[in-house]
């Protein structure tokens, strides 16, 4: 038997923003820099590619659901109260009894350099148990945006099939974001390669790094040929390093219900409802709008959980029936908040600073450059928000 977590729940049913659903893990790094072999301590924390972005998009003002699978263990109580505690829903998050909650540990450095080391204990671990028929699906399909990685799917066959059951087409189905969060160690063959491509030809709204895409799936030749391979997502957001990022959007950019700004959370309630008329009438054939926009001037302090922060940000202003743009350059401000810390998470820019930046013209963008505690600033006017 399996029972849900025991904080910040909601009736399944509820309507909310954005559901999300994948593993997290309990993470460790090294309370000083060094080989695992040689650290002597580490400092606790959370990491999950999906439980980022809800976590970010509750801190931004956004009602989130995170939906999972961990062991009746001390870890799995620590992501579920440490998640719930960031004010998302964790009442379908299931505990299970037979298997443990996933772990990693890794080196204080950049998880881009060759010197970094991380150390995964996540084999058959509660969440690789997820499937179609333990999942409750009606708290899964009770969002206006459900956001899913490729990482999920590399966990288990029975992972696989419940993340092909929530991107197949149906009736009702909220927009479906997906993040291909191409995970080499995941993946033991090309097949799997395959299932990511199809999973994100299943979705609305598509994240691809373009070294990502070149690695999994050999393609070349930037964001229009990327385009070519996946025609059929609304809006494919592929993202080029410290380049920038651009957006390539058919006829009819993706707003889910009820995009429109509200008086509290600058969402206007809606009730959950289909994607209907969000994507091409004929995936493909249409010309695609290509929007760029480059990426910021950061004072990097690590990489860890920038290109969840990005999806967040570019999600929260999509809710918000944002232009294309602006999304693109709240995707970028958020990442720039994860970036100028140490950890996964970082809190968000408040809704009226991150407004005022996004809105800068192109001169202005161009100039900002961001630091550590960018996020306090008003209007501006701290020192770690500054021109150039």
């Amino acid at each position: 038997m399996t029972t849900p977590g025991p904080c910040n729940t909601f009736d399944a049913g509820d309507p909310v923003d954005v559901v999300t659903l994948g593993e997290s893990m309990v993470t460790f790094r090294p309370a000083t820099p060094g080989r695992l072999a040689d650290v002597p301590s580490f400092d606790r924390g959370i990491g999950g590619a999906e439980s980022n972005v809800a976590c970010t998009l509750a801190a931004a003002g956004h009602s989130a659901r995170w939906v999972s699978r961990v062991g009746c263990d001390g870890f799995g109580d620590h992501l579920v109260e440490a998640i719930g505690a960031y004010g998302v829903d964790v009442g379908a998050v299931h505990r299970d009894p037979n298997r443990p909650t996933g772990i990693y540990f890794r080196t204080a450095g950049d998880r881009a350099t060759d010197a970094h080391e991380v150390a995964y204990y996540r084999a058959g671990s509660a969440a690789s148990a997820m499937s179609a028929g333990n999942t409750d699906l009606a708290a899964v399909r009770a969002g206006r945006v459900l956001h899913l990685s490729g990482i999920t799917a590399a966990l288990s066959a029975d992972c696989l099939g419940l993340m092909r059951e929530l991107t197949a087409p149906r009736p009702g189905r909220p927009l479906v974001s997906f993040d291909v969060n191409y995970r080499p160690g995941l993946w033991a063959d090309a097949e799997g390669l395959g299932v990511l491509l199809e999973l994100a030809r299943g979705s609305d709204v598509v994240f691809v790094g373009e070294d990502e895409a070149e690695e999994a799936w050999g393609i070349t030749g930037g964001p229009k040929a990327i385009r070519d391979a996946l025609p059929e997502p609304a809006v494919l957001v592929v993202k080029q390093g410290a380049q920038g990022a651009t957006a390539l959007t058919g006829p009819r950019a993706c707003v889910p219900p009820g995009a429109a700004p509200g008086p509290e959370k600058g969402v206007a309630p809606s009730e959950p409802g289909p994607a209907t008329g969000l994507r091409a009438a004929t995936p493909g054939t249409a010309p695609a709008a290509v929007t760029f926009v480059p990426a910021l001037d950061v004072d990097v302090v690590a990489t860890v959980g920038a290109g969840d922060a990005f999806a967040a940000g570019f999600l929260s202003a999509t809710l918000r029936g944002l232009p294309v743009r602006d999304r693109l350059r709240h995707g970028h401000l958020m990442a720039a908040a994860a970036l100028t810390v140490p950890g996964d998470l970082a809190p968000p820019p408040a809704r009226d600073h991150a407004d005022t930046l996004a809105a800068l013209d192109d001169a202005a963008w161009g100039t900002l450059r961001l630091g550590p505690g960018w996020t306090k600033a008003v209007d501006g006017g701290d020192e770690e928000v500054r021109t150039s």
